[in-house]
């Protein structure tokens, strides 16, 4: 009996070594593949990270490359004057428990009951009739009192009513100012004003959208004698291009490897936004511009920048371009190449190295369209004793202009009346290798410039072998003048550019409007 109990005992610890064995394979089988679904899915997950890195390098430059795609489903946004208008608000006038008229004291709650035929037998009579007395003088305490609080209460509701309808007379008289204001600034904008105009504008190039990660800053100034709308617009630096085109994960490292956008392929993405945002500007201009303000369009896009060599702030022009409403007009914008069309169609300078900050010249620097620095009306004419370049002769205004180069550092000599050849001024820029030669023509205007002067002068200028060209007027240029000139080394500065220079090298000048010219 004793054996049999050992064995069976022995089976029973074997059995269960056996399944504790088998468990313990089972838990490690269980764990191997817990490993692996682990290494699995780690390796699915880099791999999806690679992929979506790719995805959104491809999608960013999408992005890039349909800036004018995307602003031309927008509808024009012309600026509604009426929408700016404020309705007049009604305010509440919230009179509380003052608001209801207070309950009167009514005889029926104060009056006592009759008494009974028993009760009169038993004196109930002289008892009623003290009763009645005492209910009498209290309502008639009751209804003084009612009185009383009835009149300080329409008192407080005429006073609250006075407040309400002051403060209401208040918000009326702000309202009425604003919406005179926004009167004015439609009337200033419908009569050119520079200040005005340059604000219209302003709020339309204000309400474009860019990416992420682009500058919003951005300056509309406007020039009403020549027509002409400058922009200057802040660019996102080069570095705005992805410069990794795909990502993959390698397995052995565990490190994820780039494949480098070719640098030729950045620069020309970069010059295709930079090449959209001016179109882009100038397609929502001139959509903006139903009572044709503008008929002309400066676009200087710069970037906040730093020299690597001198480590000091620069801002270079990477794109300028001068367009016309009738040059704009018939393009297809959802056909052309924006780079091919600022370049060879509006002969735009755009940076053939934007990557290196290499800067083109602007065919007009902002400062001369600034309506922060150019102060052509004269407000203040009885006190203003700035000369007032249209009280000039002809020939004054030539040796006035011959002063201004001079102060701006060029050697320059003023031809005489008879047989000048149509140059009124030489001047020479001593500057090695940048500098040379320039024909200037002064035109003492009232009225626009015809595009004939434009034409000679840039004959003259062939014949004279000068490096430049340079029409100096006192009013402003049409559009068919402007398109002449561009691809030309021809400056065309009008009056407002004229008083931006002079403003600039700290000569007192003016230019009052009279019907002499």
């Amino acid at each position: 009996m004793a054996g049999s109990r050992s064995s069976e005992l022995q089976r029973q610890i074997a059995a269960q070594r056996r399944a504790q064995e088998q468990a313990a394979k089972q838990m490690a089988r269980d764990a191997d593949l817990q490993r692996r679904n682990d290494v699995k899915a780690y390796e699915k997950g880099r791999a999806s990270e690679a992929i979506a890195l790719t995805a959104a390098a491809e999608e960013r430059l999408r992005e890039l490359t349909s800036l004018l795609a995307s602003a031309l489903v927008v509808p024009p946004q012309v600026v509604d004057f009426g929408r700016f208008k404020r309705r007049l608000p009604q305010i509440p006038l919230d009179l509380g428990h003052d608001a209801e008229p207070l309950a009167a004291p009514q005889w029926v709650d104060f009056e006592p009951l009759k008494p009974g035929t028993v009760r009169r037998i038993f004196g109930g009579e002289a008892r009623h009739n003290r009763e009645r007395a005492a209910a009498e003088a209290a309502f008639s305490a009751a209804l003084e009192h009612y009185k009383f609080a009835e009149q300080a209460r329409q008192s407080r509701v005429i006073d609250a009513r006075r407040v309400h309808a002051e403060r209401q007379a208040e918000v009326a008289a702000k309202v009425a100012s604003y919406n005179d204001g926004v009167d004015r600034f439609a009337q200033a904008v419908r009569a050119r004003d520079r200040q005005a105009v340059s604000r219209y504008f302003q709020v339309i190039i204000d309400g474009l959208t860019d990416p992420s990660n682009f500058p919003k800053q951005r300056i509309a100034g406007y020039v009403p004698e020549s027509t002409l709308l400058a922009l200057e617009w802040r660019l996102p630096m080069p570095n705005i291009v992805p410069p990794n085109k795909a990502f993959k994960w390698i397995k052995t490292r565990d490190d994820f490897v780039a494949t480098a956008r070719p640098v030729a392929e950045i620069r020309q993405t970069y010059q295709q936004v930079v090449a959209q945002l001016a179109l882009r500007a100038l397609h929502r201009i001139f959509s903006s511009d139903p009572l044709r303000l503008v008929d002309t369009i400066v676009f200087n896009g710069i970037v906040d920048a730093i020299d690597p060599t001198t480590g000091q702030k620069i801002e270079p022009c990477l794109i300028t371009l001068r367009a016309t409403r009738d040059q704009f007009l018939p393009l297809v914008l959802t056909h052309v190449d924006p780079v091919m069309c600022v370049r060879k169609y509006f002969a735009a300078d755009v940076s053939p190295h934007p990557e290196e900050l290499q800067a083109v010249q602007p065919v007009m620097e902002f400062r001369m369209a600034d309506p922060r620095i150019i102060d052509p009306v004269d407000i203040l004419s009885q006190i203003d004793k700035r000369p007032n370049l249209l009280e000039l002769t002809s020939k004054e205004f030539e040796h006035f202009i011959q002063n201004l180069f001079a102060r701006m550092g060029f050697d320059t000599k003023v031809f005489k009346a008879d047989g000048d050849g149509g140059v009124d001024c030489i001047a020479y820029d001593p500057t090695p290798i940048r500098g040379g030669k320039y024909v200037i023509q002064a035109k003492l205007y009232n009225r626009t410039v015809d595009p004939t002067h434009v034409r000679d002068l840039y004959g003259t200028m062939m014949s004279e072998g000068a490096k430049s060209g340079i029409l100096i007027t006192t009013s402003g240029y049409g559009p068919s003048s402007y398109e002449f000139a561009s691809g030309k080394p021809l400056q065309l500065i009008d009056g407002p550019g004229l008083l931006a220079l002079c403003h600039e090298h700290n000569i007192p000048a003016r230019i009052v409007r009279t019907n002499k010219k």
